[in-house]
């Protein structure tokens, strides 16, 4: 039978420009057009990060080099990008639905989150954004509330926060397209911080009911020891297993880390979910219980 699975496409996995993500949602194109094949209904949640970045450096400039221009605010930054990238996924998809003989309808929402505004993330801001700073201006930044850091010695930026969402606005209007049969395209925005991809993801996958999770990597597989001669993969997790290696520290925090931590939120979520950790071109064979990490209950 098929599945309903959300896909967690990372915003660097997307390219850094216009004309490398053009060419880089072709393979991502051909993954989902393989699993829809299949009859699996297919959700895409994405990141944004060098997106937001190129576009909120254009519009920090642009009020620099115009004084008629005001500040542009980070969330519509990020609506921008959902946009940009969504335009082009969508455009990708359709094209090659089309070249298999598939019907298949494609739609991209601009979505919201929710916060609690207590998160402890906005005590400690920590994600860069927009362009380098002067430390004058980081200065005048400081004294208006705004948070700065200096950035490896390449000058100040401002910095927000990432504090973990707590609802999808827009999921009923996901819902009814899911339902409707469309391939949806969405994210997190809608807030002054910087929503991590693969918490969106597992929320969305949670409150979708979605039967998997597919969380993209660089790698085919989640290693602990990872880069030792005594490195092992894994092909199967239980939670509480991924747990006890959260404790022993075998994911490293910056990357792999927060995807585990992730799937194990959306395992926990409901009875029968699984998140699946892979390549994208190898996502229909994890699926099919080829390949991946896979994490339940």
């Amino acid at each position: 039978m098929g599945k309903r699975i959300v896909i967690a496409l990372g915003g660097n996995a997307l390219g850094k420009t216009i004309s490398e993500q053009a060419e880089v949602v072709k393979g991502t194109a051909k993954a989902v057009a393989g699993l829809v094949r299949a009859g699996h209904q297919v959700v895409i949640s994405h990141g944004n990060g060098p997106q937001v970045g190129m576009i909120q450096n254009a519009m920090d400039n642009l009020v620099v080099t115009h004084e008629n221009y005001k500040q542009v605010p980070l969330p519509t930054s990020v609506a921008m990008s959902q946009g940009y990238i969504g335009i082009d996924l969508q455009n990708a998809i359709k094209y090659e639905l089309y070249s298999r003989n598939i019907e298949g309808k494609v739609s991209t929402i601009l979505s919201q989150v929710e916060v609690d505004k207590n998160d402890p993330a906005f005590e400690n801001p920590t994600k860069p954004i927009g362009r380098f700073l002067t430390k004058e201006e980081a200065e005048e930044n400081e004294a208006n509330g705004v948070h700065c850091m200096e950035d490896a010695g390449r000058g100040y930026r401002v910095v927000v926060a990432s504090p973990m969402p707590q609802r999808i606005r827009e999921l009923e209007t996901i819902k009814t397209l899911v339902n409707a049969g469309h391939i949806v395209i969405t994210c997190g925005g809608g807030v002054n911080a910087v929503i991590d991809k693969d918490n969106a993801s597992s929320l969305l996958a949670a409150q979708l009911g979605a039967d998997y999770l597919v969380i993209l990597t660089a790698v085919e597989k989640v290693a602990i020891n990872f880069g030792k001669e005594n490195q092992e993969w894994l092909s199967d997790l239980t939670v509480e297993q991924a747990k006890e290696y959260i404790a022993e520290e075998q994911f490293a925090k910056g990357s792999m880390l927060p995807k585990i931590e992730a799937a194990i939120r959306f395992a926990e979520s409901g009875e029968g979910r699984r998140t699946l950790i892979t390549l994208l071109d190898k996502a229909a064979e994890g699926i099919a219980g080829k390949t991946g990490t896979v994490i339940h209950q």
